[in-house]
């Protein structure tokens, strides 16, 4: 499998050239020549096997510079018991026509980990692979979980150094407890006085920064990234659209060729870019929902076709969506496009000079012929909350809730019962002051975030990831908040 960019001005590479340098060189993304396909015999044959050979199956479908051996090593190291558990990402029925996807398991209890723990190990076989000779410097840019996420997985890896830049007023206090805490010797962490928007383009314009790049390769540098838009970020969340399908199949929910739903809390379009993949490759989803919470900007362009960044930005309690420029819709527009990367190009530039663009009336056709959007406030997510927790006794975060009552939308519009999955990507202890809001009826919870995690607790009895209990005894490692324009600065100064 060999991979081109969205933007069409970049040689065609391997699947190591596309992990190892994030993004091309052309500014656009990497997205593979071919979607492969996958019969149902081969999904169904997925039912007998555990999440790692699940993962196997789907990731040597594009990773085909990689063994079969090489693959099964790195999803075993990734997605080893002692991180995740005995299931990386359990379904979990809620009632009878909707399931939960867990996928908060792993070491920092949001869905990033699924492929920030498998990552490390794709990008150092692929630094081999390639003869990369570099220290590879991962930078990435977090509205809250991604940033944990990679420090956890590169922390201390071999040849490389990660960067992080966080908003530093737009985050949860325990995501950035987790931040600011982590240890390693290859690590940095950053606030930026600014919001997520401001961390991932300062991040793009880095690598954008020909002379930049130039001057740290005679150091012995090289950029990469952990952010989604890197595809060896991206092609590990396909494989939880499958392993959730065959485990609903196995449940007796749905039989083997059936069609379903997925419903996807999204921000930087990356986590329900991989159900739409799946679903290219033979999962028969019916439709991918698309929810969002009050910076509703891809209910908007699903239901109009412009997108439109100018708009007022809102910090909410679902931070990690607290997103107006969702990098990964690039990737959407070159295939509905029919991988036209000069109209995908010139939407881009659009994006950036006039802060927004619309798509032709087929590429809407075709959009909305796969997507539901629809946004949730703050009332509605507290509402769902609560509500679900009273119907169901089930506890969900702020993310979940979003995805939850966007899903009550979509079936009051629409009538549609079929079996659906919603995307949990938190653990509710992320967020445990809103959570708990949300139980109290609007009661205004405890400033202390450790105090919060208790209280939950006691209220619930859900238990509290340990991990997160362990934080409260770790020393603060990073205090250092840098204005939004000195972000280049502040990775010279690093590595410099």
């Amino acid at each position: 499998m060999l991979y081109v960019s969205t933007r069409g001005k970049t040689d065609i590479v391997s699947s190591a050239h596309a992990i190892t340098r994030g993004l091309a060189g052309d500014g656009g993304l990497f997205v593979p020549q071919s979607i492969p396909v996958m019969r149902m015999t081969d999904i169904k044959a997925m039912s007998g096997k555990p999440y790692t050979e699940r993962a196997v199956d789907v990731l040597l479908q594009y990773l085909t510079d990689f063994s079969e051996d090489e693959l099964r090593q790195c999803v075993n190291a990734a997605y080893a018991p002692e991180k995740f558990g005995a299931d990386p990402a359990p379904l979990v029925q809620v009632n009878e026509n909707t399931g939960v996807l867990e996928l908060w398991h792993g070491p920092t209890s949001a869905f990033k980990d699924m492929a920030l723990q498998l990552l490390p190990h794709l990008l150092t076989r692929s630094i081999r692979k390639t003869g990369e000779t570099n220290k590879v410097v991962i930078l990435v840019a977090t509205s809250g979980d991604t940033g944990k996420a990679a420090l956890e997985g590169f922390a201390d890896v071999e040849g490389t150094q990660i960067i992080v830049f966080y908003p530093k007023d737009g985050v949860s206090d325990m995501q950035k407890r987790q931040m600011i805490t982590q240890a390693g010797k290859n690590v940095k962490v950053f606030g930026i006085e600014g919001n997520f928007d401001d961390a991932q383009r300062g991040v793009k314009e880095i690598f954008g920064n020909t002379a930049l790049a130039t001057a740290l390769g005679t150091k012995g540098y090289s950029f990469s990234s952990a952010n989604s838009i890197n595809w060896g970020r991206l092609v590990p969340q396909i494989v939880y659209y499958f392993s959730a399908y065959v485990d609903a199949v196995k449940a007796g929910r749905i039989e083997a060729g059936d069609g379903i739903n997925f419903v996807v809390p999204t921000g930087n379009f990356g986590n329900i870019l991989a159900g739409y993949y799946a679903k290219l490759m033979g999962l028969p989803i019916e439709r991918l929902l698309c929810a969002s919470n009050s910076n509703n900007v891809l209910t908007d362009f699903i239901n109009t076709g412009t997108y439109d960044k100018r708009r007022e930005f809102y910090k909410t309690i679902s931070p990690s969506m607290d997103i107006l420029v969702s990098s990964n819709l690039e990737r959407l527009l070159y295939n509905v496009t029919d991988c036209d990367s000069a109209r995908v190009a010139e939407y881009m530039k659009q994006l950036n000079t006039e802060g927004a663009y619309k798509v032709d009336s087929d590429d809407l056709k075709r959009i909305q012929s796969e997507f539901f959007g629809a946004w949730v406030d703050e009332l509605e997510t507290k509402e769902a909350i609560g509500r679900i927790y009273s119907d169901y006794h089930y506890l969900m975060d702020t993310h979940t809730a979003v995805a939850w009552r966007a899903l009550e939308k979509y079936r009051f519009l629409t009538s549609d019962e079929t079996y659906t999955v919603v995307l949990s990507t938190a653990s509710p202890y992320k967020f445990a002051d809103s959570v708990l809001d949300a139980l109290d009826d609007g009661q205004p919870a405890g400033s202390d975030a450790f105090a919060e995690l208790h209280e939950l607790n006691e209220k619930t009895g859900v238990e509290i990831p340990p991990r997160m209990l362990a934080l409260q005894e770790l020393p603060v490692l990073h205090k250092e908040i840098v204005a939004a324009d000195k972000m280049e600065l502040a990775v010279m100064t690093n590595l410099l």
